[in-house]
């Protein structure tokens, strides 16, 4: 029996055994191997090629840098660029790179590469993150001027994102379309030794890297010479393997398997800012979801508070709009927010024609209310379906859960043959709005179907039309409010992002300087 056939066989004994939970293990991890397994969000990804991805995992933050850096605290840092400068009108940037900086093949980053990159964007997957740049001027080796065709108050956040690091143009041009399957070649502390799609990504460190941002102590070499990033779905697989040596961190702990880490002395936690929520999305274009005063009616009839005790420990807040409580944006009127109310549930539900029957079952033109209630099988996301399964059941709802494993459902929210879902985003800005709910994203990621006139005027001038910083949030808000009163989605719980470290073998710096856990706290790590 292999390892892994073991811990899922021995799944259910290890985690009702809390004598050995308490123990601490022996580290099986050894070498200057570290493994580290990802989080659900970041499983999947066919490819590492940051242009036209998707979805991307922490490898890209290893492999690629970006022109600049972003903290916790959402301030904008130098990175491959170590200046920059705006018009005072939005029109013009201005941007000085670094020097001396070369790429894993060893061609040199400059200002010919900047030109190269931002055209390879025009209509690709992410062509929204560098849309308003209309030109990009070289005025010398290492600078650059990007004229837009309207203002971007959002693009040092787009420049910090994963979907813009920096590949090679010598090598993206030479894989011929297949770039980051078989090779991904940024300026980034790590190089691409291996990507088995689903499976594993293999890193080595970059020796010649000496060019970190300067939210890192560390602007030179990695210390941690190698990394496995593994990709592990289940949950409880994935905490079998941290707590019992098998891992060196683990992204994303599931909030159930918390106090049991906690009891193994070999073990750090910490914990991330929130980036994001827990939600119910509807597909706005079935029967009865198509019924705006039928969403508002199940919005009303769910209780997040139970949701945060049962399923979070009481961890988190309980979320009432879409966004990260941090955003401006999320600081919408409060009569938009979404809360529970069971008795203005009962009372739409009965205006939209379904009466309670003698049963207490809701019935409409002699048809039983019974809906379709979809989630994946990790255990919170299982048991927030059940939770909303038994309080809509408490107003006359037969609900079906029906379980997925993550790459199944997000194929089947892709399809469109649902009414309601379990679902989470892990994003810190605004433009999740427009990912998510934007008609042009129909079937995916817009997987709600949400299409509404009103809602894309309102998207379409806050991504466009907003001259200055203070605008995009005035006018993302309206727009923000405009979903929250048509009850796209219900809000359920802003969650606190976990990470677990072996302390007997790797050392994290004392602060974590950014919202998620890559290349900037992993070149201050240290071996223990």
């Amino acid at each position: 029996m292999n390892r892994r056939d073991f811990l899922l066989s021995s799944a259910a004994f290890l985690l009702t055994t809390q004598t050995l939970l308490s123990t601490s293990l022996p580290v099986q991890a050894s070498g200057s191997e570290v493994v580290i397994v990802l989080s659900s969000d970041e499983t999947g990804a066919p490819h590492l090629d940051p242009i036209r991805a998707t979805l991307l995992s922490v490898a890209a933050d290893l492999i690629y840098d970006r022109l600049i850096a972003m903290s916790d605290q959402h301030t904008f840092h130098p990175h491959l660029a170590e200046s920059w400068q705006e018009s005072e009108d939005g029109m013009n940037w201005t941007f000085r790179l670094k020097k001396n900086v070369r790429f894993h093949d060893g061609e040199p980053f400059n200002a010919d590469t900047i030109v190269w990159w931002v055209s390879k964007y025009v209509d690709s997957a992410n062509q929204h993150v560098s849309g308003a740049i209309e030109k990009v001027v070289i005025l010398d080796e290492h600078t650059v001027r990007f004229e837009m065709s309207r203002p971007d108050p959002n693009l040092l956040y787009n420049l910090a994102s994963y979907f813009m690091g920096i590949p090679s143009p010598k090598a993206y041009e030479a894989a011929n379309g297949s770039f980051g399957v078989t090779e991904a070649v940024g300026t980034g502390p790590y190089k691409l030794e291996n990507f088995s799609v689903g499976q594993e990504t293999v890193l080595v460190a970059n020796e010649d890297y000496a060019w970190g941002s300067e939210l890192s102590e560390n602007k030179g070499a990695p210390a941690l010479e190698r990394l496995v990033l593994r990709e592990i779905q289940d949950a409880s697989t994935a905490f079998l393997e941290m707590n019992t040596g098998g891992a060196d961190i683990l992204l994303g702990v599931p909030t159930e398997f918390i106090p049991q880490m906690k009891a193994n002395s070999e073990i750090e936690l910490r914990n991330m800012p929130a980036t994001g929520t827990s939600y119910l999305q509807f597909n706005t274009k079935s029967a009865p979801f198509s019924d705006p005063q039928f969403r508002q009616a199940v919005a009303c009839a769910v209780d997040q508070e139970p949701i945060r005790q049962a399923v979070f420990g009481g961890s988190g807040t309980t979320a009432h709009q879409f966004l990260a409580s941090s955003l401006d944006e999320s600081k919408v009127r409060p009569e938009v927010l979404i809360r529970y109310n069971v008795e203005k549930a009962k009372q739409l539900l009965d205006q939209a024609g379904w009466k309670a029957g003698a049963d207490d079952m809701r019935i409409k033109d002699g048809v039983p209310l019974k809906i379709q209630l979809w989630s994946t099988s990790e255990t919170a996301y299982k048991r927030i379906a059940e939770i909303v399964q038994a309080q809509l059941r408490n107003i006359g709802f037969a609900v079906d859960v029906t379980l997925f494993d993550s790459a199944s459902m997000k194929d089947a929210l892709r399809k469109g043959d649902y009414q309601m879902a379990v679902s989470h985003y892990d994003w810190d800005n605004t433009d999740i709005l427009s990912w998510f709910f934007s008609g042009e994203n129909i079937p995916h990621p817009n997987s709600t179907r949400w299409d509404d006139p009103r809602s894309e005027e309102l998207r379409k001038d806050a991504e466009n039309a907003a001259r200055n910083w203070q605008e995009r949030v005035a006018k993302f808000k309206t727009y923000h409010e405009n979903l929250l009163e048509n009850f796209v989605f219900v809000p359920l719980h802003e969650f606190e992002k976990t990470i677990a470290i072996n302390s007997g073998r790797i050392v994290l710096p004392e602060k974590l300087r950014t919202t998620a856990l890559g290349s900037v706290t992993l070149l201050d790590a240290k071996w223990q």
